[in-house]
């Protein structure tokens, strides 16, 4: 029995929260901004007025959440509410981007043709979402603001994932993790940023954020009293300097929490920055450097700082825009703190990135352009130029977004910022396509150095260039920007377009040599021949002397037609073996002992076992078993959604399957003797290698057990952590 729907409260709750989103508005608003942003509320709310979310709850809401997103925490004006309340009405109504544009003017139908996704026939192997992604970039040339609002849409769908179905939970968060979290990144919005890394842990793994969340709870009133402590003297101080200013202690998100609990291999209680001291000084712009680098000089009067952790993002900001004062004390109960420094325009552009520079660039007009402003133009320009597939691209895209920075010179000392690992290369690409396909190499701080030299802040590096030099395939393995991994590409592939036509004039020429017509069936003949799949292919092989033309002669055109090579596999019906197999619907694939007579494998990059929570991928070799926690799941997922098969483990004991462990624990006569035979008496598990290296009275060891389950598996590590001497025990992927 469905619940019964009151209409009367859903439309009290529809107006309270219009009138919520108009009160957060008001002090952005202009003229007649208020009537235009009714006006395209009422005809969201006609639009969707029979539609329900998979919640229950009327549609118009998440328009609504979505436009309230836009305003409160990123900080957009008018348009963009307009857009965020209409940004659905093309794709799930009636509505085209003509009547769109008809009624709230072009700019507003060009973000919503941005946010609107493309349908049509997608190649298997290429993704809608890549596809959709790239699209959205498109309109970024044209208006940023697509994508801050893409990012509040995302941002409220996965707050409200959980009346989602499990395998869309798992594609939508890895997804968010994969694009939009790296993207909300680049574009300084860290708030947003955290949030969704934090609700993607919240989906894929459940237990480990809620013991993270729940420690982070349990530690909050001695965290409180700590802050508490830890500031008193620095308040005093400032306030006897008469600063005006506050002072906020953030905690950590989860998911970098945990982020660092794994890169460090340590537990929860080690992490010692579980929260930064924040310090917002209300100065203005011009004084704002030297009152930063004053308060450090109070902090660090009380405090002894880290040499090492000191980050100075006031003087050279990072390429976002994001600019602060970060350095990491000692305090009095022997705990790292980190403390951040910066003025209130500063905390402004970290909590709403893009938007709020925009702010403070329109109050400022001699506040320079911003290097966000730059990154936007170089997707731009990447866009542009790139003839790559989606796929292809959205992996370029992706690299770009989570890199580090490095900064480098010019020989009269402008400074050049590049992203980390980018070499000589990338830096002549940087300054001018010509200078990149030129390129010799380069002369870093007076010392000569080749293409391929990896670039370190500070280098001064002049570009050395030769009218003779030429772009080559190799190249491509020495660059990492987009820019100039996409105008080499360009040019290979015009080359490669240049030295076909000669390819075929070569072929022409033989053919008329030995008296044959050039006919589409005798050039059959001689792909077929040479087994090469295309003609451009072809011609370029015979060109560049991959090929040899004299092989061509007579008797090629007159014996049997050789056997043509044969065509590439095409991706086997899955569903339809799965159907044939199980006779049941393929929706869900049960993997065990039954499905041994279908070709199925596990990942090696997991080592799934019975009772982990896994999906199947499709591929021409078969089904690849993964782990839902794998490393390359969110990869697989947000790329490759139509290969993704939902799957499970049967009840079964009598299967083996491979599982790694790892132990670490202080050195005695013994210990190993007494590790192995829990392992082989006790549980009957067989071993198929163990590792264990000593050193300084510590061991480490890792051992390869083949158990029948998690459950068997647990009751393993359970044993082991018991063995005299044996300090930690977990599984880890091979």
């Amino acid at each position: 029995m469905s619940p019964v729907i009151d209409i009367e409260a859903e439309r009290q709750e529809i107006l309270r929260q219009y009138r919520r989103l108009l009160r957060t508005a008001k002090p952005y608003l202009h003229g007649d901004d208020a009537k235009l942003i009714k006006k395209a509320f009422n005809t969201s709310l006609e639009a969707h007025k029979d539609m329900r979310r998979k919640s229950g709850e009327p549609y118009i809401l998440h328009p609504l959440a979505v436009a309230q997103i836009a305003v409160e925490e990123i900080g957009l004006g008018t348009t963009s509410i307009v857009s965020a309340l209409l940004h659905d009405v093309v794709e799930d109504t009636a509505w085209e981007i003509s009547d769109v544009e008809r009624e709230f003017g072009p700019k507003v139908a060009r973000i919503i043709d941005g946010l609107t996704k493309i349908s049509g026939v997608f190649d298997y192997g290429t993704s809608e979402q890549a596809e959709n992604f790239r699209k959205m970039l498109l309109t970024l040339s044209e208006d940023v603001r697509v994508i801050l609002i893409k990012l509040a849409d995302r941002l409220h769908n996965m707050r409200t994932l959980d009346s989602m179905p499990r395998h869309k939970q798992l594609k939508i968060a890895s997804e968010t993790l994969y694009l939009y979290a790296p993207l909300a990144h680049r574009l300084g919005l860290y708030v947003i940023k955290s949030e969704l890394e934090d609700l993607y842990l919240k989906y894929t793994d459940t237990e480990v954020y809620t013991d993270i969340k729940d420690r982070i709870k349990q530690s909050q009133i001695a965290r409180n009293r700590f802050i508490k402590d830890f500031v008193q003297p620095i308040e005093e101080e400032l306030k006897n300097q008469g600063f005006q200013f506050e002072i906020k202690g953030r905690p950590k998100s989860v998911y970098s929490i945990l982020k660092k609990i794994k890169k460090q291999n340590i537990p929860f209680e080690e992490v010692y920055d579980l929260f930064a001291i924040r310090v917002i000084l209300d100065v203005p712009p011009e004084q704002e450097k030297a009152a930063c680098w004053q308060v450090y000089s109070v902090v660090t009067d009380f405090y002894q700082p880290n040499p090492d952790r000191l980050r100075d993002w006031v003087s050279t900001p990072k390429a976002n825009g994001y600019e602060s004062l970060h350095t990491t004390v000692m305090s009095r109960t022997g705990q790292w703190v980190e403390v951040q420094v910066r003025s209130r325009r500063m905390d402004d552009i970290a909590e709403k990135g893009y938007a709020a520079h925009w702010k403070y660039k329109t109050a400022d007009p001699t506040h320079a352009e911003s290097s966000l402003e730059t990154w936007v133009n170089k997707v731009r320009e990447s866009l542009e130029t790139n003839n790559s597939s989606a796929l292809e691209f959205m992996d370029e895209f992706r690299q770009n977004l989570f890199m580090k920075e490095v900064y480098v010179f010019t020989p009269k000392g402008k400074l050049i910022i590049l992203p980390d690992k980018a070499t000589a290369l990338d830096f002549a690409f940087d300054i001018h396509t010509q200078i990149g396909m030129r390129c010799l190499g380069a002369k870093v701080n007076q010392k000569l150095e080749p293409l391929s030299y990896q670039l370190h802040n500070g280098d001064q590096v002049e570009i050395l260039t030769s009218h003779k030099q030429r772009p080559t395939e190799e190249w491509l393995t020495y660059v990492t920007t987009s820019r100039a991994r996409s105008k080499i590409k360009e040019f290979l592939r015009d080359d490669k377009r240049a030295k076909a036509e000669d390819g075929k004039f070569i072929l022409e020429k033989r053919l008329e040599l030995i008296g044959v017509a050039f006919t589409q069936e005798n050039f059959n003949r001689v792909l077929a021949y040479f087994n090469v799949p295309t003609a451009q292919d072809f011609y370029y092989r015979l060109a560049v002397g991959q090929l040899d033309g004299r092989e061509i002669r007579e008797a090629l055109f007159t014996e049997v037609i050789p056997t043509p090579r044969p065509p590439a596999l095409q991706p086997k019906s899955f569903d339809h073996e799965v159907q044939k197999i199980r006779g049941v619907r393929p929706d869900m694939l049960v993997v065990g002992e039954r499905t041994a007579q279908f070709n199925h494998s596990l990942a090696r990059c997991c080592n799934p076992i019975p009772g982990d929570d896994v999906f199947g991928f499709e591929t021409d070799q078969g089904l690849i078993i993964h782990r839902t926690s794998c490393p390359r799941a969110v990869d697989l997922m947000s790329n490759y959604g139509n290969r993704i098969v939902r799957a499970k483990w049967t009840e079964q004991s009598e299967l083996a399957f491979l599982a790694g462990i790892r132990l670490k624990g202080s050195d005695r006569v013994g210990i190993v003797n007494d590790i192995t035979r829990i392992i082989s008496t006790s549980l009957k598990v067989n071993m198929r290698s163990i590792t264990v290296d000593s050193n300084d009275g510590f061991f480490e060891g890792q051992i390869m057990v083949f158990v029948n389950d998690t459950d068997h598996l647990t009751k393993l590590i359970q044993r082991l952590i018991k063995v005299n001497g044996v300090l930690q025990v977990e599984r880890f992927d091979s």
